[in-house]
């Protein structure tokens, strides 16, 4: 069996890029819907939604479970992780940084 591919920040990032993928995240927070339920709120069709869903999936933001004869779909925290873990290394260098500067600022006497 393969390993997974590991999940790049800038893969998770790209997928939230788009304004209609953002939108089908916020529909799936409520609970999973399948891929019809999602194409009757937005103004895209079906197979544009299809699309959108996949990139979320490769992303590891949402994932699929088959119902019968439907796929319904879910937010999955991999992505979020991803994500996170970005942001959080992204936030200590920014704080590391910040706190450096005043301390130059105080040693300075400025």
């Amino acid at each position: 069996m393969n390993a997974p591919r590991k999940l790049s920040s800038e893969t998770v990032f790209d997928a939230l890029g788009s304004p209609i993928r953002r939108q089908i995240m916020r529909l799936l927070a409520r609970g999973p819907m399948p891929v019809g339920a999602i194409a009757t709120v937005l103004p895209v069709t079906r197979p544009a939604v299809s699309k959108h869903l996949k990139l979320l999936e490769q992303a590891r933001l949402v994932r699929h479970d088959r119902n019968g004869t439907q796929n319904l779909f879910q937010l999955s925290p991999d992505g979020f992780r991803s994500a996170r873990h970005w942001l959080d290394g992204f936030w200590d260098e920014a704080l590391s940084r910040y706190a450096d500067v005043a301390d130059r600022l105080q040693r300075d006497g400025t």
